[in-house]
């Protein structure tokens, strides 16, 4: 548990619990519950007492939800009433090589790249040394992989909705899909238009039939389908879980999973958000707006009408056995937020996979009205950040960010411990860290300004805050809760700079910034109320991705920008960037190694997704390996678009001591070449996105190089002679 400290709080300022659920809704939104009125004055302030309040009852939860759908449905009509010419000038539209002896299992192998050790983070693919497990298009693939002379494809499962996740625990794989749902009226929401004719249908819903992709509008559902995969060639199903709202990330601890979604209430279909008029009349503009105040009229007594029920649709669990199980939303589960995020619902949903028995739902959740954003945990405690919503930008507001802490050391539920808030915004997960109870938070900074130095309207910079879990007591000295309280923080790391990367390492922490050049800061942590800027390192280009590989070095990957004589970066010499950082001594960081690769075309899914970052180095007293997938235009000149296209896993030596060494390419051009570039799109991309790395007994190391249309195997000592390859049936792609 985080340290609980005291902090004096008087009983007036108190978080006020005893106010109605329907005049807290409007603190949330900061706005009024008041009839027919757009936004007025300025938008809300940051509240830096931020608290979360559960629902009391389902009455009170009804009458929030209710207003504030309300007041959202007539500002958003209400901004029609200005597009009034535009809007009736027409209808909206809306094998070789070294061969692997044959032992039963590696002696190491690569796995998922992780952010905290025994906090395991989904991806579309997962191994064990023996099985490579992925998804493609609408398909679970299992391959053995081990001798990787062997490697095949053994089976394969379709999986409903669009698989992109998964876990793998043992003989389980647990995979996250989404599911769309498309309303056969108007109750898309406030963003979903009308034909323009009377009774037309949801421009959204035609897009959905129109599209020969498939269906991404509407709502949203997240099936969890959990498979047993001991037997690779008869993978089964032995339960299904349907929960509201899309995946935002998901972290596993023993047979725990925190599944976080975003979602949306559920708006009745019968609520219209485009006037009924016959195209052929011209009215006034007094009529165009009498008729938008009738729709809104209209609305509301809909949305009155409305059930609590409704506008949460119910989840449910399937059974191996064909049994359902209802898990749908209690209104205990909803927490209210007293300070002003964008409308939305982000949920925590905790699923013990040793209880999803029959008699057992073993799913429970905790539901924020707000909106999602950033996803930090470790063994016991989960952290979600979200920003403060302006509604609309004013000179002298700042970019603020709330941050919401949860207990997750009992496997079957989330318990709120307590909120606080940063100023500025938080890049991702790396960004927070945990440290003996402290959560250390790192922030790119933004004010809006009328200032002659600001970029883009924008003073910026980039801070470092440390929080702490606190006690509130009112005058009599009595607990009322926790919060998360600011103890410590280096006000400025650089002026005038966004962070790009952040990596967090014991009592110690870099920070990467950017405008021109790169200046890589480093931390003292060692005192959370007192942390100190110790000293940069300034170079050319900036680190996407920050990995330490042990104590005293990072290895980073980013990209090299030269610039030109007047100092403006010239991107037409941009590459992707390795570098090696020495940070035994914080007061004089240096680079030991840089490593340029590509041309300024170049791309490599590590630098967005740490996931593709494959650091493999078994043995700590030899270098080590990195492989990253690569993508590259080496010549653009063609009419193709894919004319010179080059994917592959790129290899490189890392050696602590100072060096950067290329060590190869395994690809799989035959494939991306035959899968022309028709085939492909979003969920089907068959250049190389991810690689595994092996080593026998022998210490020979194998590498695995993983796509949407397959996987290839080679040794690391004869990479242009491929052990094995295998590929999945074209017919499993969903085109």
């Amino acid at each position: 548990m985080l340290p609980l400290q005291t902090a004096a709080h008087s009983a007036r300022s108190s978080f006020p619990r005893t106010l109605s659920l329907c005049v807290l809704a409007c603190t949330v939104l900061a706005a009024s519950c008041a009839k027919k009125s757009a936004p007025q004055g300025h938008p809300p302030s940051i509240v830096t007492d931020v608290a979360l309040t559960q629902a009391s009852d389902c009455n009170g939860l009804g009458k929030s939800v209710r207003a504030t759908a309300v007041r959202q449905m007539r500002a958003q009509l209400d901004a029609e009433k200005a597009y009034y010419g535009w809007v009736l000038n027409g209808p909206l539209a809306a094998a070789g090589g070294a061969a692997a002896p044959s032992n039963s299992a590696p002696v190491s192998y690569s796995t998922t790249n992780t952010q905290v050790a025994g906090v395991d983070e989904a991806d579309f693919m997962k191994n064990d040394g023996t099985r490579i497990f992925t998804l493609a298009g609408q398909t679970l693939h299992a391959a053995k992989s081990w001798p990787a002379q062997d490697l095949a494809l053994v089976g394969s499962l379709a999986i409903e909705g669009w698989p992109s996740e998964m876990f793998l625990d043992g003989n389980r794989v647990t995979v996250f899909s989404t599911i769309w749902t498309v309303p056969t009226g108007g109750g898309m929401g406030p963003n979903a238009t009308r034909s323009g004719v009377a009774g037309g249908p949801s421009t959204l819903g035609m897009a959905c039939t129109l599209n020969g992709d498939g269906c991404f509008y509407g709502w949203g559902t997240t099936k969890v389908t959990v498979v047993d995969v001991s037997d690779l060639a008869n993978m089964k199903v032995t339960s299904q879980l349907y929960l509201p709202g899309q995946t935002m990330g998901e972290r596993r601890v023993g047979s725990s999973i925190r599944l976080v979604l975003s979602d949306a209430v559920r708006w009745p279909e019968a609520i219209q958000w485009w006037p009924n008029y016959d195209p052929n009349a011209t009215p006034t503009n007094d009529q165009w707006v009498a008729e938008i105040n009738a729709l809104e009229d209209a609305n509301e007594a809909v949305i009155d009408a409305t059930p609590l029920q409704n506008w949460f649709p119910n989840g449910k669990r399937t059974t191996s056995d064909g049994t359902n199980i209802d898990v749908s939303y209690s209104c205990s589960d909803f927490y209210l937020s007293n300070a002003s995020e964008e409308l939305g619902l982000v949920t925590i949903a905790t699923i013990d996979l040793d209880q999803l028995g029959a008699a057992n739902s073993g799913v429970t959740r905790a539901s924020i009205v707000g909106n999602a954003g950033i996803i930090y945990a470790t063994a016991e405690h989960l952290y979600l950040a979200s920003e403060h919503w302006w509604w609309w930008p004013e000179f002298g507001q700042q970019d603020w960010t709330y941050i919401h802490a949860f207990d997750i050391s009992d496997p079957s539920k989330a318990s709120y411990l307590g909120s606080g808030g940063v100023p500025g915004t938080i890049q991702n997960q790396f960004a927070m860290d945990e440290q003996d109870g402290y959560l250390r938070v790192a922030s790119s900074t933004a004010v809006y300004s009328q200032d002659p130095g600001a970029v883009d309207g924008y003073i910026v910079g980039s801070r470092l805050s440390v929080l702490a879990l606190q006690s509130v007591v009112t005058d009599g000295g009595v607990a009322s809760r926790t919060r998360l309280e600011q103890v410590g923080e280096i006000a400025s790391l650089e002026e005038n700079e966004r962070l790009t990367a952040m990596r967090f390492v014991g009592n110690k922490g870099y920070a990467v910034t950017f405008r021109a050049i790169d200046p890589l800061v480093t931390l003292d942590l060692s005192d959370p109320a007192h942390p100190k800027k110790i000293a940069e390192l300034t170079i050319p280009g900036f680190s996407e991705y920050v990995q330490p590989i042990d104590s005293n070095h990072l290895l980073a990957i980013g990209e090299d920008m030269p610039v030109d004589s007047n100092g403006v970066p010239d991107y037409s010499k941009r590459s992707i960037e390795l570098s090696l950082f020495d940070v035994t001594d914080l007061t004089h960081p240096t680079r030991t190694a840089l490593a340029l690769v590509g041309t300024s075309w170049a791309e490599s899914e590590a630098q967005w997704d740490h996931h593709a970052f494959n650091w493999y180095q078994p043995d700590s007293t030899k270098p080590g390996i990195l492989a990253i997938p690569f993508a590259d235009w080496t010549d653009t000149s063609g009419n193709d678009p894919w004319y010179g296209f080059v994917s592959d896993v790129r290899l490189f030596t890392v050696d602590p001591a100072g060096t950067i060494t290329k060590a190869g390419a395994l690809g799989m051009s035959d494939v991306y070449i035959e899968e022309n570039d028709q085939s492909w799109s979003w969920w089907y991309r068959p250049w190389v996105r991810r690689s595994v790395l092996s080593t026998d007994q022998s210490g020979n190391t194998f590498v695995y190089s993983i796509s949407d249309a397959g996987l290839r195997a080679a040794a690391l000592n004869a990479l242009s002679t491929p052990l094995a390859t295998a590929l999945y049936p074209n017919e499993t792609v969903a085109h």
